[in-house]
């Protein structure tokens, strides 16, 4: 399994090829079918995702044969790691007994929202985004993508999984030493800390405020 590339699932959509209503039930059915209940804490509801499909076709029906009309990631499904906010989902950071419901997202998961980007659903990860290995969490130890007998790597070890599974194109994870990159190299893909400063932590649950980057997973660079 590779991750979904964002250009040729874009340029699907644009030629018919495929419909995000057929995206999302594919992407549902690939995941419930691929076993891999440990990689998320929390899953959209996939009536929650229709609807969501729908209100995008009905933007790309609006805008007829212009892509610049449309979201610049139109219809890109992603996921996010339990420690950034989404408004009405419960924030874990794998510790049950600190979850709360958060009634606005994260600053950086309301951007991508507002770009038109799918959320599938909030990854796992080690506790408070303290670990290496993608082991420490309640809600299971998140296998590796390639060879389920290794460790995934941490903290943000289900969003690293979650695309090398092909399960989203993309996912943010958090680093503050290593979290982001560490499941990147462990899985195959692409893991990314920005500079600093560069993306808000407004929504993010910290593990050290004057370190934390929100980092981004995806199959590739381009």
């Amino acid at each position: 399994m590779t991750a979904l590339d964002i250009s040729q699932l874009q340029s699907a959509l644009r030629s018919g090829q495929t419909t995000l209503t057929a995206l999302v039930q594919t992407l549902t059915a690939h995941i419930d079918a691929d076993d891999r209940t440990e990689v998320w804490i929390h899953r959209v509801p996939v009536t929650q995702l229709l609807e969501r499909a729908k209100t995008l076709e009905s933007i790309a029906a609006e805008a007829g044969d212009s892509v610049y009309e449309q979201p610049p990631l139109f219809g890109v499904p992603f996921a996010v790691k339990d420690n950034f906010d989404v408004a009405g989902m419960p924030t874990t950071a794998a510790c049950p007994a600190f979850a709360y419901t958060p009634k606005e997202n994260a600053h950086v998961v309301q951007l991508l929202l507002d770009s038109g980007a799918i959320l599938m659903g909030k990854t796992n990860l080690d506790q408070f985004a303290t670990g290496l290995v993608g082991v420490r969490s309640p809600y299971g130890a998140v296998r590796n993508a390639q060879d389920p007998a290794y460790v995934s790597g941490g903290s943000s070890s289900g969003s690293a999984v979650a695309v090398a599974r092909g399960y989203v194109s993309f996912a943010l994870g958090t680093d503050t030493a290593g979290s982001g990159r560490v499941p990147a190299g462990f899985n195959g893909i692409v893991g990314l800390k920005p500079s600093l400063g560069l993306f808000s932590s407004r929504g993010v649950v910290p593990a050290c405020r004057t370190l934390d980057c929100p980092s981004i997973f995806a199959g590739d660079v381009l």
